[in-house]
Formats: C-alpha cells, sequence, structure tokens
C-alpha cells in the first residue's frame, strides 16, 4: 500500500491544502488537482516532480511565479530563483511535523480515506490550534 501526499502550504509552512494519490501515479495528478485550490499568491515552491510545461504555463496565468527546477532529463534548462528554493524547506519541515504523529508516521490505517482523515486531523490540531 503506497500513497503520496501533495500538499499546498503558505509562506509560514502551514498546509491550506492536501490532495493524496496513489504511490505509483506522476505528480502531475496533484498538481492538476490542487492547482484550482492555489491561493493568490506570488511565488510558487515545488520540487523537480512539478516540473511541467502545463503547469508552469498555468501558474503563470494566475499571476504566480513558478521557481521549480527542471528535471534532469529535461532537454533546456529551466531557470529558477535559488534563494527562494532554499525557502521549500518549510514545506519539507511541514511533512516532518506531520510524523511526529505515530499515526500518520507508520501508516496504521489500511484504508487511503481514513489515513488521508487522519493526516487531516493532525494538520489541524498541529498548525491552526
Amino acid at each position: 500500500m503506497n500513497t503520496r501526499l501533495h500538499a499546498v502550504t503558505d509562506q509560514n509552512g502551514r498546509p491550506l491544502s492536501f490532495f493524496m494519490t496513489a504511490g505509483q501515479i506522476s505528480d502531475y495528478t496533484g498538481a492538476a488537482a490542487l492547482l484550482d485550490s492555489l491561493p493568490a499568491a506570488q511565488w510558487m515552491l515545488g520540487d523537480r516532480g512539478y516540473d511541467a510545461d502545463w503547469f508552469r504555463d498555468a501558474l503563470e496565468e494566475k499571476g504566480i511565479k513558478p521557481c521549480i527546477p527542471g528535471r534532469r532529463s529535461r532537454g533546456k534548462p529551466v531557470k529558477y530563483d535559488k534563494r527562494k528554493y532554499k525557502r521549500r524547506n518549510c514545506i519539507e519541515i511541514m511533512f516532518g511535523r506531520l510524523k511526529d504523529w505515530r499515526r500518520v508516521a507508520t501508516r496504521y490505517d489500511r484504508s487511503p480515506t481514513v489515513f488521508f482523515s487522519a493526516i487531516c486531523l493532525a494538520a489541524t490540531i498541529m498548525f491552526w490550534l
């Protein structure tokens, strides 16, 4: 049983929305699902898995500048702000804090729906209370 969690956070690393996909599914699916829930922002930080021309174009249509490094297999390198990209550690810290909950870290729940609800509960208690 394998899942991948996609998250949108604010500038302080607090989660705003989540989307879960199967582990073998590409990050593009999560990007497409969360595109409509993106808040108004100047920058969007993402890892190499979200590097797609259609995703970059969709972000620019919303007035958001993408700060996503290009995939290694990309023919022509993509320019991105390396100084801003270093702030992506806030997102990794958010995922680490979620995994402080033993139920989330060890994946006790077999059902993806129940596991997703445990993630949402953990995020609500840890970041918003």
